[in-house]
């Protein structure tokens, strides 16, 4: 059925996190009139009875208001994670040896269990171990089978079970453990939109997950270690999206290095033509304050000026005491940066360029056409998807409608730049496009009487991946009178 919720004003999407601050009906229903475009449902947190709870709100809601809702699970990964000590915690001094070994007993200040026996054979001699969350440094001196030396470089405090991340090395873990697959069976049972992926190394993990999903659910890759940016296009080629998970990242890159390679996935993720999904910290003091500071304000509408296709908000709206003021905000800052003259000049810095073939060369002359003739929008139908992604891969400076008679395609496209998906019903003559076009755009407001608007399609109708007309047809603005059902 067609949806008639009002199109956003704005191109960038918002991911927002839900969580105890957020899963009721009515919240959920708040975040999505303040702006939210899509919804993430963290597996790191809560059960999956109360996951399934959340995730058939948000179905309500998508029947309520008629408009496909976009829901992605993110899976939690591999955690590693340092043993227990006798005491509860030790204080490791800077210059000290510290020795982590496979031995269960409580540790002290000199040694604890490392309860993760893949590490010992990837980690040598060099290699930094990196300790509740960056606190604490270590260096290895010596690895073995059974014994890893280290010195320790940066010194602290250190509890039970607090987590160990590994910059240096490829770990050898899958980024799917027992629980990440109980957890995607779930999803998938529970027909979700996305999957995220995390603990991403290497294109095989991603491999890994699509051959699990079997096309039941689009996927996400995070990239949130240095061993996934070394061999990022590879990762892209297999990912359906990717996220700059900047958490993680910020951890096992030096803090500094962290812009830089938020800008090189940026950009390489809309080479490629795949959405990309910055995220983690964006409004942080947001989760005690009605208002963040403006340095994060900042960092926002650099993520909106490179052309990210969704910015995502974590704690802010899933724990925080404002997750409807932070996603409102967050709308704010996205309308403030797109109004600004400069920003198309800035979006379009990447340089998109199509592959041969018919479909991208339509997708590519269909926002050069749109702003020649002073078209009010451009309007796709789609089976897969496929033609909506490589119209927004290019950011066209109108509105993107697109028609789908598959709800699952309506709701994926919910992560995509600039995207309106309506749910309607196919078409199977060229004149039927070209009359429904209108219809739809005068429906959603997205056109005018007068307007013109830029179609495309594939012929035969129907067939996924076949996007070989390109029209423009002007709206008269008498044909919702003269046809009524969609």
């Amino acid at each position: 059925m067609a949806s008639f919720v009002e199109p956003r004003s704005r191109k960038v999407r918002i991911l927002a996190t839900l969580g105890p601050a957020s899963n009721t009906p009515e919240m959920i229903e708040r975040l999505f009139r303040a702006g939210a475009d899509a919804f993430r449902v963290n597996m790191s947190h809560g059960a999956q009875a109360g996951h399934a709870e959340t995730i058939a709100h948000i179905r309500g809601l998508e029947k309520a208001l008629g408009r496909p809702t976009t829901i992605l699970v993110d899976l939690q990964g591999p955690k590693l994670r340092v043993g227990s000590f006798a005491e509860g915690r030790a204080n490791l001094q800077t210059g000290a040896q510290f020795v982590l070994d496979r031995d269960k007993a409580p540790g002290d200040a000199a040694r604890v269990c490392l309860p993760h026996r893949e590490l010992f054979v990837a980690l040598e001699e060099g290699s930094r171990l990196l300790l509740d969350d960056g606190k604490l440094v270590l260096r290895v001196t010596e690895a073995g089978h059974d014994r890893i030396v280290t010195r320790v470089e940066v010194g602290g405090v250190l509890s039970n079970n607090k987590g160990l991340n590994v910059p240096d090395v490829v770990v050898p873990l899958a980024a799917l453990t027992e629980k990440d697959r109980s957890d995607l069976a779930f999803a998938l049972d529970h027909d979700i939109d996305w999957v995220a992926l995390s603990f991403v190394q290497r294109p095989d993990d991603v491999a890994e997950a699509r051959r699990l999903i079997q096309g039941r659910a689009a996927l996400l890759a995070k990239i949130e270690k240095p061993a996934a940016i070394e061999r990022l296009e590879g990762i892209l080629e297999l990912a359906d999206a990717v996220m700059v998970a900047r958490g993680d990242l910020g951890v096992e890159l030096p803090p500094q290095d962290v812009p830089p390679a938020q800008k090189r996935i940026v950009e390489c993720a809309r080479r490629m033509g795949r959405p990309v999904v910055v995220a983690t910290q964006m409004l942080e003091s947001m989760i005690k304050s009605p208002s963040p500071t403006r340095a994060e304000v900042s960092d926002v509408a650099t993520a909106i000026y490179d052309g990210a296709d969704a910015v995502m908000l974590s704690a802010e709206s899933a724990a925080g005491d404002w997750p409807e003021e932070s996603v409102a905000m967050m709308n704010s800052i996205a309308n403030a940066v797109e109004r600004d003259p400069g920003y198309s000049a800035r979006v379009h810095f990447t340089e998109t360029r199509p592959d041969p073939t018919t479909a991208d060369a339509l997708a590519e002359a269909a926002g050069e056409i749109a702003k020649t003739v002073s078209a009010a929008a451009i309007i796709c139908f789609t089976m897969s998807g496929s033609t909506a992604r490589r119209v927004a891969r290019e950011r066209p400076s109108v509105p993107l409608l697109v028609l789908t008679p598959k709800a699952e395609t309506a709701r994926r496209l919910g992560l995509l730049w600039g995207v309106h998906a309506v749910r309607t019903r196919d078409v199977s003559s060229f004149e039927e496009m070209i009359a429904k076009s209108k219809r739809m755009a005068l429906r959603h407001g997205i056109a005018k009487a007068g307007d013109r608007v830029i179609i495309m399609a594939g012929v035969p109708f129907g067939t996924p991946g076949s996007t070989n007309v390109l029209h423009v047809a002007r709206i008269v603005g008498d044909e919702l009178k003269r046809h009524q059902a969609d």
